[in-house]
C-alpha cells in the first residue's frame, strides 16, 4: 500500500499521509491505534507509523489525550474511546489517571476562555466518564474532596455520581466539601430522606449558608404537604 519512499520519510510526514488515506487527523489515528485493546498485537502497524515501540506510541497517545481540547480529537472520538475502554478492566486504571489529567486541562481552558461550547462538551464527557464506569470510587472521591468546586457544581457532578451508584447520595449529603447548591440538587431529586435533612441540621458545625438552604427546603416541603 505504501512504497519504499514513504518508509524513508520522516515520522510526521508518514503519519500525516497514512491518516489522510484513512480520512483521519494524525491525532485521531494515534489515539485510534493507541487505545486499541489489542495494541500489543499491532507491532507491525506501530512500526509502520514510525514508532520504534509501543511505549513511544503510548507516550504520544497520552499527550494528545490529555492536552487536546476537542480540536484534533472530537468529543465523539473521546466518547468512543471511553465506550471501548469500559469493556477492558485491565486498561481502566490507566484511563482513570489520564481522564483525571485531561479534566484538569479542560478546566484550565474553561477558566481562561469561558467558552460555552467547550463547557457543553465537558458536561457530556464527564457524564460519560461516570455512566460508562470509567470513573471508580477513587476518582469520584478526589472530585468530591475538592473544596468549593465550582466546576463540580457546574456539571451537576454529585447527581451524576449518585446516578452511577459509585457513592450513595446520603454519604455525599453529609460531606462538608460539597456545596449547599449541590446538596439542594440532591434534595430536589428526592434522593435525601427528610430524617437525614434534620440530622444534618443538628450538626452545629455546618455553614450558615447550608443551614439556611436546609431550613428553606424544609419550609417549602411543609408548605407543599399542607
Amino acid at each position: 500500500m505504501f512504497g519504499g519512499d514513504e518508509f524513508m520519510a520522516d515520522k510526521a510526514h508518514r503519519l500525516d499521509k497514512i491518516a489522510k488515506e484513512l480520512r483521519l487527523r494524525t491525532e485521531q489515528l494515534i489515539c485510534a491505534i493507541g487505545f486499541n485493546p489489542n495494541l500489543g498485537d499491532l507491532t507491525e502497524i506501530i512500526h509502520l507509523l514510525g514508532y520504534s515501540n509501543i511505549d513511544e506510541l503510548v507516550k504520544k497517545r497520552n499527550e494528545i489525550f490529555i492536552t487536546d481540547i476537542y480540536k484534533k480529537v472530537s468529543l465523539d472520538n473521546i466518547l468512543t474511546i471511553y465506550n471501548v475502554i469500559k469493556d477492558f478492566p485491565e486498561t481502566l486504571q490507566v484511563m482513570q489517571y489520564l481522564a483525571e489529567q485531561r479534566l484538569k486541562s479542560i478546566e484550565t481552558k474553561i477558566e481562561a476562555t469561558v467558552n460555552s461550547i467547550i463547557i457543553e462538551k465537558y458536561k457530556a464527557e464527564i457524564r460519560s466518564i461516570y455512566l460508562d464506569s470509567i470513573a471508580g470510587i477513587d476518582f469520584a472521591e478526589k472530585r468530591l474532596d475538592k473544596i468549593d468546586s465550582g466546576f463540580r457544581a457546574l456539571l451537576n457532578e454529585v447527581t451524576i455520581i449518585t446516578e452511577s451508584r459509585i457513592i450513595p447520595a446520603g454519604d455525599i449529603f453529609f460531606r462538608d466539601t460539597v456545596l449547599p447548591e449541590e446538596k439542594r440538587k440532591l434534595l430536589n431529586k428526592g434522593l435525601i430522606p427528610l430524617e437525614l435533612v434534620h440530622a444534618r441540621l443538628e450538626d452545629g458545625t455546618i455553614s450558615p449558608r447550608e443551614k439556611k438552604m436546609l431550613q428553606d427546603y424544609l419550609s417549602i416541603t411543609r408548605q407543599n404537604s399542607a
